[in-house]
This record gives structure tokens, sequence and C-alpha cells, in this order.
């Protein structure tokens, strides 16, 4: 199973988690390796594709840091090394949604997606590669109909408003925080559904996959798999919703690509350290995505 990766996707001298722990999931993988996970050398994001999804005076921001307030909207200060960083993240993500359709399963090592807006970065995200790639991958003719399943701890009303005007690309979207929130009922292309406590967390997931099945077929699943519902994790975690918990979500997604025979390419999403939540128990938290895509890898190959 290929799972995409650069030490440039921490190339940022931003020192926060969505621009370090890539390189902490990438040191484990090589130390203490999943069976038939091979790291992959991902290609740039080409600007071209960004412009799919973003508005060319932002994208501009980002590549030169003027005006500072668009380069530095997504929360990071700027300098030279984001620019290269989000073009080899967010290229990660097309290319782990290419090997999905050739492959069955894959995966990238990028995170901060989900809360990019059109014309602005939010909430540690900068470019939407969720988004792109969906949109990138319509545009060339290789697929025709996305999910975009989204169960990082915040919803992803970034995805939504870049994927407003493409009822080709659907979106479902379990969190447990209000934050970038949106009117799903208004729209024919979004689910949205809060879990306020963790007895209700696998059910609602399990509810908006039936949701999404009702709006397929699909060609191509892209998950955001978070890790910050963690009840250890203080942004955005929940209370009761614990490793175990997680792991049994990572399996139910997988088993559920598996049964709709969609291929599906996932990317880490949200998950941070603090006071009840260690660098080695956030890697294993993002691990247990990678074993659950390789177990569905297994199933998927000849």
């Amino acid at each position: 199973m290929k799972v995409f990766y650069s030490p440039a996707y921490t190339l940022s001298k931003h020192d926060f988690d969505t621009t370090r722990k890539a390189g902490w999931i990438a040191d484990s993988l090589t130390h203490n390796r999943i069976s038939g996970v091979e790291l992959v050398e991902p290609q740039l994001l080409a600007e071209a594709d960004i412009l799919r999804v973003h508005e060319a005076n932002y994208v501009d921001a980002v590549r030169t840091g003027e005006p500072r307030s668009f380069a530095e909207s997504q929360g990071f200060e700027w300098d030279a090394g984001l620019w290269e960083m989000t073009l080899v993240t967010n290229g990660g993500v097309l290319d782990a949604a290419r090997a999905a359709l050739d492959d069955g399963v894959a995966g990238s090592l990028s995170s901060g997606l989900h809360h990019a807006k059109p014309g602005y970065g939010e909430g540690f995200c900068t470019f939407n590669g969720l988004a792109i790639a969906a949109r990138t991958l319509r545009d060339e003719g290789a697929v025709s109909r996305v999910l975009i399943l989204d169960l990082d701890a915040h919803c992803g009303g970034g995805t939504v408003r870049c994927i407003a005007n493409d009822r080709g690309i659907v979106h479902a979207d379990v969190s447990v925080s209000s934050y970038d929130g949106y009117n799903a009922g208004r729209r024919t292309n979004a689910f949205l559904a809060e879990s306020s406590n963790a007895d209700s967390y696998l059910p609602n997931i399990q509810y908006a996959l039936a949701w999404a099945q009702e709006h397929g077929p699909f060609d191509l699943c892209l998950y955001n798999a978070g890790m910050d519902p963690y009840e250890g994790c203080t942004v955005g975690g929940l209370v009761g919703i614990d490793m175990q918990m997680l792991a049994e979500r990572e399996q139910l997604v997988f088993d559920w690509c598996l049964q709709q025979d969609i291929p599906v390419a996932f990317v880490l999403a949200g998950g941070y350290v603090g006071s009840e939540l260690s660098e080695l128990t956030l890697v294993g938290l993002h691990r247990l995505t990678i074993s659950a895509a390789r177990r569905n890898a297994r199933q998927t190959q000849p």
C-alpha cells in the first residue's frame, strides 16, 4: 500500500503539529514498520490545479508572503518554505487519490486541508487538497463522482465552500465541535452530524455512511481521518472517545469502502499534542488509520 510522504511536508519554519507530525509518523513507519506499507515521494502539485479551487490573489499571497493577512490567514507565520510545503503536501493528496484508483487503497501523511476556503486559509489549513484532488480528477475525466468523508473533530466548512458548485463531489461530515460549521440542510451535496457525547459518535458515522450510500455510487472516497476527537486532545477531544473507539471507527470506514467497492485515499487531519496527549500516543492514533487501510488493501489486491 502506497503512503505518500516527503521531508518537505515539514518544510515550514512554523513549529506546530500540522507542520511536524508527518515527520513523526514517517519515522515511526521506518523504525516500526507496518507490513506492506511503502512510503513514496509525492510530486509537487501544479499551481494550475490549486487554481481549480482557490482564488489567484490568495495563491499569490501564499507564494510571495504578501499581503501577509492572506499569506498567514491559516494561522502560521509565513516563510518561504510554506509554499513548497503546501505544494508537496497537497500534491501527496492528489497522488494518493490516483494511487487509490489503481490499487484500491492509498494514503498521504498530509494534514491541514479542510478549513481552507477558496480565498483564504483558516484553522491551520492553507490549501484544500481534498477539494483540489476531487476537482482535478473530475476535470481530467478520471472520476465522475467523489465522496469526501470528514471525521476530523471539527466541521469541514472550508471543503463545503470549495465544492459548493460541484454536485459531482459529495461531502459527509461527522464532528464533535461546531468550529467551521455550516448549514448542511440547505445543500444537496453535504451531510453534517455533530456528536455531543461519545455514545452517539459511531452511530452518527454509520448514519453518515448510510446517507452517502444513498447519494452514490462513487468512483473514489477521500477520507479526512482526524484524530482530534480523541478524549485526550485539548483541541476538539470528546470524553469517552478513546483509542479503541477510534480503532473501531477506522475499521468501520475501510470496511464500508470495501463493501461499496469504492477506492479510498486517506489523509491525516487533526490531532494535537498537549497535557493529556503525548507525541507517541498521537503517532499511535494516526497509525490506526494506516493499519486499518492496510488490512483493507490486503482484501482488495489479487
